[in-house]
């Protein structure tokens, strides 16, 4: 796994919005898409991500999540990786923090990508013999 890198396996069909976009609607999206994320996108610049995690907060705290944007709940300190970057390493991180999604970054085109743990189990899903039964 030290030599398989991110941009092989990431997902690259990203759904983001701005930052003043509604939650209600971040959430639309994200069930629309059956996506657990949407990253936050303001002039082509990653600004923060919100996820189903997020939405836990949200609804703890019974704002009128009509008119709440998603500004006041994404994660603004995005942690990200690269497509160069080794996958066991952000394996590592994802686990570290307890991430489901981390956001992959281009010096040159901004946001390119995001893995998630699901990108990770798929790839092991193929790479690893099953266990005994």
């Amino acid at each position: 796994m030290d030599d398989l890198f991110v941009g092989r396996v990431m997902s690259t069909d990203l759904h983001t919005v701005a930052p003043e976009t509604l939650v209600a609607d971040a959430a639309e999206l994200m069930l629309d898409n059956c996506v657990g994320s949407v990253l936050v996108v303001e002039n082509g610049e990653l600004r923060g991500i919100l996820t189903r995690t997020d939405f836990v907060d949200i609804v703890a705290k019974s704002r009128p999540k009509a008119a709440t944007p998603v500004s006041d709940y994404m994660t603004a300190d995005v942690v990200t990786t690269t497509a160069q970057d080794p996958i066991r390493d952000v394996a590592n991180t994802m686990t570290e923090h307890g991430f489901h999604h981390m956001p992959v970054v281009s010096d040159e085109e901004g946001v390119i990508g995001m893995m998630t743990s699901a990108d990770l189990a798929a790839y092991l899903s193929h790479v690893q013999t099953p266990s005994p039964a």
